[in-house]
Formats: C-alpha cells, structure tokens, sequence
C-alpha cells in the first residue's frame, strides 16, 4: 500500500490543508473525531479521494492491562467512518495503577516509555494479538520518543521492535523525530537503531519538529522539523522506500506557505535517501525478516505473575511522575523531574484548550494555580474531568479571592459538574465570547 505523502490533519490547518495541492493522505487523531459528525473538511478531502489514516492515542498498548475493550471498539469504529486502509497507535504505556495493583487508577496524559525487557515484550506481544482481532484494519505501532530510560532493559529498540513484528506481524510506523530524541535524550544511535529495524514491515513514517533545552530534546510538533531530523529520513529512505511520510504539526502553526515548505523539505530528504538507495541497490535493503510482511510466529502467553510485576512497575514510576512520590531505584532523577514537570505544562495547555473559560476566570493566574494543583493531585480520568477536579480544588480552597472571578468559576463548575446544564448568564456568556476568540 502506498501513502505518498501527507499531513496531520488538525482543525486549526484544515483550511490550509485541503488547499494543498501534492497532498495525498492526512492522518487524524482518532479521539478527536465522533464518527457520526467527521468535521466537514474531512469529508471534503475524502470526496477528492485523499486517504485518511486515524491515529490513536489513549490505548496503551504498552502497559501492563489488557487492551480496554471499549477503547478498542471506538478506534474500530473510527476506521470504519473514515474507510481507513489501516490504524496506528503507539507502543507506550499510559495509565497504571487498578486491579493489578489494588491502587488508584492513574493517568498520564501523555506517551511513556515501556522497558525493554522480555516480560514487557511479552505484555505488549499479547495486547497486540487482542488488539489486532478487535480491529478491521491492519495496526501499525509507533516508536515513541521518551526523556527518560528504564535500568535493567534488556533489549535494544530496534531488537524490541523486530521481535515484536516477527511475533505479532504488526506493521511499524516510524517516526523519526523521536529516534532523533532517543539519540540527544538516551544517546541511542538512530544508525544502529535503523541498521536494526525489519524496514520492509514499515507502514509509513512520521516527521516532526521539537526543541532542545538543558541537553533535553523535547518532542514538541510545535516547532520547524530540524535538519538531523531530515538527516534521519533520509537515511531511513536509503534503505527502503517508505510507503508514506507524513508531517506532523500540533500547535503553534505556521501560515501555509511555511507548512508548504517544510512538506518540500521532507519530499527533498526522502528524495536524497532515494537516490543513495538506487547508488548502492545491492547492498542498501536488509533481508526479510520473519512475520515482517503478515507472517505471524507463534505467540505464547505472557507467564503467571508478568503483568501483576510490569503493572507494579509502572505503577511506581507513573506515581512519582504525577503523584509525587519518591523516584523508583535506578531511574535518572533529573531525567525523572524533566519528564515531570513536562506532563504537568502538558496537563495545563490541554486543560486549556478543553475548558478555554478557566484562563479567562483566572487570568495571569492560571497557569501557577493549574501546576501547583497538578504537582500532588493525579490526573483520574479524562482531560475535561481533569479541568472540573482543578476548578473544584480551587472552590474547596476559597479562591480565586476575587469575588467576581470567585462567582464565575462557581457558576462554570456548577454548570457542568451538575445532571443538567444551567442556564448560562450574561457573565458566562462573555467569558464563553472572549474563550472562543482566543483571548485568554
């Protein structure tokens, strides 16, 4: 199957996108789309025939749980809407805690790292196999970029990711922004990490930008795509044709000129790995390796105890990530604290954007206020329950003391916490006005 090449597909560019010309598939986050109600701009581009793919990122396949089937039956559904080729997720874990601990849930709202070791690989070998019946689609499983590394892994990534295909047959989708980040932030090399990858099981490839600060690489898809990015890709396609590569943009979007430039940056680095592939065509791909294609080996259950002893596991490092408490033996505690702080500005930014009323309520205050809630207070469901538990904190607390901004983040949290909406007033109306022009 070939992609060609693409763009993620997000509200703020959907304009733009569908006015590209070159454009051949766009790739949608599957939980931001209701398949009853595709925005139009999707199904416009999919009128004109353009491809496009959604791409979870709830269901943690990763961790120590079984695949949630709910979560499943609505990744399904989406590609059904959607007349998808196929689906992609990540291998990350994403929440911890439950049954397998008798502890809180947790959440993480973010991609966390499993540790390559064979009882993880084990774990994520099963999930996959549950995974991969509940859908209609092939799955495709993306490397996750990550600020910290687990002590005592036991395998590399491209050893983890080739066992794993040769197990499971699921396809890969590689992003090479993040075998950039593993280099800066876990000095992985992504030469031997490509070396090591069974290339011909790509489905396609992600592209994307990030910055680096303190010698941390941070994965931001706000950011221009740099040029060791571009070098990655072009190594990548060195060795093998990529069925797709798609650019990936998050915030911070440049006007359609720039994105129309970085696209032709990608085009132009895939186009160089091409060149140096038909140079050196006896020499460049690597031999099939087995289940790469659709063969599938045979696939042992993970033994007694594997995932009670991975969901501890995780369970302790998600806690001192979003609960405070101490970092697990062996961990980076710097690394650790950088992972930290980042969930908790990632919390704050979504929070935001799923409840634009509280920036406007708190004004200057918000951000302090939403880190010093985040920073003993765990995520325990989804994002708008997060920004309900947060408004709720400050209630409890008397704050804001402002009696004006006081009464209205009552009245929001009242109007939503409730069984029924309230008739919203006039000061609720302003706030929703001023929310939805983006002053915040």
């Amino acid at each position: 199957m070939r992609l060609g090449t693409g763009i993620g597909w997000r509200p703020e560019i959907a304009d733009a996108v569908e006015a590209m010309e070159g454009i051949d598939w766009v790739e949608v986050v599957a939980e931001n789309v209701c398949p009853g109600h595709l925005p139009h701009s999707l199904l416009r581009l999919r009128e004109r025939g353009v491809t496009v793919v959604p791409h979870g990122v709830s269901l943690g396949l990763g961790g120590a749980d079984r695949p949630d089937e709910g979560r499943l039956t609505a990744l399904a559904e989406r590609a059904e809407a959607l007349g998808a080729p196929l689906v992609t997720e990540h291998i990350a874990f994403v929440r911890a805690g439950g049954a397998l601990t008798a502890s809180p849930r947790l959440e993480a709202g973010h991609l966390l790292p499993v540790p390559r070791t064979r009882d993880a690989l084990d774990v994520l070998c099963e999930n996959v196999r549950i995974a991969q019946e509940a859908l209609p689609v092939p799955l495709a499983l993306e490397n996750i970029a990550a600020l910290f590394s687990w002590p005592g892994e036991e395998l590399t990534e491209g050893q983890f990711l080739s066992e794993l295909v040769e197990r499971t047959g699921v396809r890969l989708l590689i992003d090479v922004a993040n075998l950039h980040t593993n280099h800066v932030n876990r000095h992985e090399d992504p030469a031997e990490a490509l070396a090591a990858l069974p290339v011909e099981a790509i489905a396609y490839v992600h592209v994307a930008g990030g910055f680096e600060r303190d010698g941390v690489w941070h994965d931001s898809h706000a950011h221009p795509v740099p040029r060791p990015v571009l070098g990655i890709l072009t190594d990548l396609a060195a060795r093998v044709a990529p069925p797709g590569v798609l650019l990936e943009r998050d915030e911070n979007f440049p006007g359609p000129a720039e994105l129309e430039r970085e696209l032709a940056s990608v085009r132009e680095a895939v186009a160089a790995g091409r060149a140096r592939r038909r140079a050196a065509a006896s020499t460049a791909v690597r031999g099939a390796v087995g289940g790469g294609t659709g063969g599938v080996g045979v696939l042992a259950r993970p033994a007694a105890g594997v995932r009670e002893r991975l969901a501890v596991a995780q369970t302790a490092v998600l806690s001192s990530l979003v609960a405070g408490t101490p970092v697990p033996e062996g961990f980076d505690r710097v690394r650790m604290a950088v992972q930290a702080r980042a969930l908790a500005a990632k919390r704050a930014g979504v929070v935001a954007k799923v409840a634009p009323e509280l920036p406007v309520i708190l004004g200057a205050d918000y951000r302090e206020a939403f880190l010093e809630y985040a920073r003993r207070r765990p995520m325990r469901a989804g994002y708008r329950q997060d920004a309900l538990d947060f408004a709720g904190h400050l209630l409890k607390l008397g704050r804001p003391g402002d009696a004006r901004a006081h009464r209205a983040l009552r009245d929001w949290w009242l109007d939503r916490a409730g069984p029924a909406p309230r008739k919203p007033g006039f000061l609720a109306r302003v706030l929703r006005r001023r929310a939805l022009r983006g002053h915040l």
